[in-house]
Formats: structure tokens, sequence, C-alpha cells
């Protein structure tokens, strides 16, 4: 939480940052103006939460700088510092929604009551604004994912209304997510629907018709980049449905119906995933995942939900493609990792295989002769 001190007289800037209890009421950072106009400068850049001004400064006074925060509606909490107790500039303050008056010279007591008030106050619709603000965006994506279905379904649609969801573009990739009923779609779309719109990419709806899907509509060349996202950030399986292309967002109905039965001749046998990148591309992927996670536990069911490909598939095009099995290229890895291990620690052997995925020692150690020749005990005493 920033604090800013505003006030033409240095030696009352400086009681002020004095007397306050700073640090134990949460305020990180103290800020000060010698007047209004270097205090707006400040508001702009810092957005302080907490102000305390002067009235009577040159330049900018502070009823003009309570005045210009009331114009901006900005939410700070404003403290008004003066050693006139006039009822006049109280009025002033007061239309100007001020939090609090202190009056000079300032005293300890008095000065930690209004700030630790200014800061409960501030904190307090903080949240009240947060949560309003989650509240409106979920009645506005509520909202976006009617009007999508209604369009979807043939209803009545405003193709105007649809427009202001999605970015300027020349034509649009519709894709369809379907996920499991065992899964909310919600989950999932929702955040990326939040990097879809800061990206410019498009936007990405759940379907209100029951069928746990989502749908995507992207601007032309970012479809494979969305799915790249979909990769890294989907934990679960999820199957992807390529429609025709819209060149309006008219198309949208018959985009969506094609790409349903599309999606309903599949069966759901194949799971699709990047499908502009080329099977090599993928084994790749596969790859440079086995090199990173090599010492977790692995399978061909976790391989198949992560890289959104079938087992038989994965099985056939990895060994294509590194010109050795999956699980062989796996325990290679791990025999490699134990050499090194084997050679630089004094780990127990016990505790290698643990660390590898293998909870039998003696299966670890009879994979280890098979594939070096020896037992790991060997290989330790001569290197």
């Amino acid at each position: 939480m920033k604090a800013l001190l505003v006030d033409d007289e240095f030696n009352v800037r400086d009681v002020i940052r004095y007397l306050g209890h700073w640090e134990q009421l949460g305020v990180t950072e103290i800020w000060e103006a010698n007047n209004g106009e270097e205090a707006q400068t400040i508001i702009k850049r810092e957005r302080p939460e907490i102000i305390f001004a002067d009235i009577k400064m040159p330049k900018v006074t502070g009823i003009q700088l309570l005045e210009w925060l009331n114009q901006q509606a900005y939410p700070g909490k404003v403290i008004i510092v003066s050693g006139y107790d006039d009822y006049s500039y109280m009025r002033k303050a007061i239309q100007y929604s001020s939090f609090d008056y202190l009056l000079k010279p300032v005293e300890a007591d008095a000065l930690n009551t209004v700030l630790e008030g200014a800061i409960l106050a501030w904190n307090r619709e903080e949240a009240e604004r947060r949560s309003d603000s989650v509240v409106a965006q979920e009645a506005e994506r509520m909202h976006s994912n009617r009007l999508i279905t209604a369009a979807c379904e043939g209803e009545p649609w405003n193709g105007e209304d649809l427009a202001r969801y999605l970015p300027q573009a020349d034509a649009y990739d519709l894709t369809l997510l379907y996920f499991y009923h065992t899964h909310s779609a919600d989950t999932y779309i929702n955040p990326l629907a939040e990097e879809m719109m800061a990206q410019e990419w498009g936007n990405a709806f759940v379907l209100q018709n029951g069928d746990c899907i989502g749908l995507v509509i992207s601007s032309r060349g970012s479809k494979l980049s969305i799915e790249q996202w979909i990769s890294n950030h989907f934990d679960i399986p999820v199957r992807l449905v390529s429609g025709d292309p819209l060149t309006s967002l008219h198309d949208l109905p018959n985009a969506y119906q094609s790409a349903k039965k599309a999606m309903e001749l599949q069966n759901f046998r194949t799971i699709h995933r990047l499908s502009d990148l080329d099977d090599a591309r993928r084994m790749n992927d596969i790859v440079t995942y086995l090199e990173e996670h090599y010492t977790e536990e692995l399978s061909l069911d976790k391989l198949a939900n992560r890289f959104f490909l079938s087992r038989e598939h994965i099985c056939r095009r990895f060994k294509q493609e590194q010109g050795i099995n999956l699980s062989n290229y796996l325990i290679q890895l791990r025999i490699e990792q134990a050499k090194r291990w084997l050679s630089q620690t004094e780990e127990r052997i016990y505790s290698i295989a643990v660390n590898l995925g293998y909870q039998n020692e003696k299966y670890f150690s009879k994979l280890f002769k098979k594939e070096v020749g020896m037992t790991p005990a060997r290989y330790r005493s001569l290197h």
C-alpha cells in the first residue's frame, strides 16, 4: 500500500512521516509532494491509496486537488490537513468526499487513528469493488455464452452484439472443444478466453446446451498458438474439431453445424491436438517431455491424455521417428541418470531406484545389469 504526503512545508511532511505507524498498518511506500500540481503527477503514476493533503498550497490547493480527485472518481482515501479550524474549509472537504480532516499541529494519536480508519475503509471498499467486478465479469461471460449458443442453434441473434466480444478480423477460424461430462467446461474455457482476449487471438465460449462443448472463434493465423496454449495448460483430455472458416460472423451457424457433424462422425475415436503440425513435431514434443519428467511416474495413458493422441498412435509413431520404442527410450534415460548418481554421489542404490520411479530395488538392479552389463554396485566400484 502507498501513501502520499502533500504539503508545501517540509517539516509538516516530516512530522507526519515520523509519527505514522506506516509499516504496522501495511503502508510500504511513502511519497511526498510540495503542492497539488506535483501531487497530481505522482497520483497518476503511483496510484497511492492514502493521501494527506494540506489545504493552502501554491499552484494547486488541497481543495482543488480534492476536487480533481473527485472528478477522476479516484478510489483513494484523502485526509485534509490544515492549521485552520474553519467550517468553510471543512464543508468543501466534505463536499468533495474527503475521508477526514486533521488539524495542525499534527498529533500522533489523532494521526494514527485517522490513518487506520482510512486504511480499513479503503480495504473494505476495495474488496467490494473486486467482488462487484467478478460478478460483472461473470454476468458478461454468461451473456456472451447465451448469445453464441443462440447463434449456433439457429435462434435469432444480434451480429453487432456478438462482434463486440471478438477482435476485428477479415476471417475467423472455428474450433469445437469437447470435454468429458465429468469436467466443467467453464473451468477451462474461462482462462482460455482471458488469454485469447489478452493476446487478441479471439475469444472462447461455453455452449449452453448441456453437451460440455466449448467453442473457440479465432482470427485467422492464431489457431496454432491457441492449440499450443491448450496443450500447455489443460491437464485433462479434450477433443478438438475444426469447422469451416468464417468469412463473416453470419456464417457461424453453418460452420458450427459442420464442425458438430464432423465431431459426431469421428465418434470420438481420435483425440486431435495441433492438427496443423506433423507427427514428427508431436514426437519431438513427447521426447522433450520425457527428458524433463523421466524421474516421475509415467504411463502411456498419461502421455495420451497430455498430448491428445491415442496410446497406439504414440507407440507406433515414436518408434518410427526415434528408431526405438518409447518404453526402452525411457529406460535409457533413467539408466543414464542412475549411472551419474552412482559415480557422483553416495546415494544408496535403493534410493536411486525410487528416485527413478522404481519401487523394487531388485527389479531396478536387474534392469541396470541388462542395459549396462553389470550390477549398480559393480558399476559404482569401477567409477
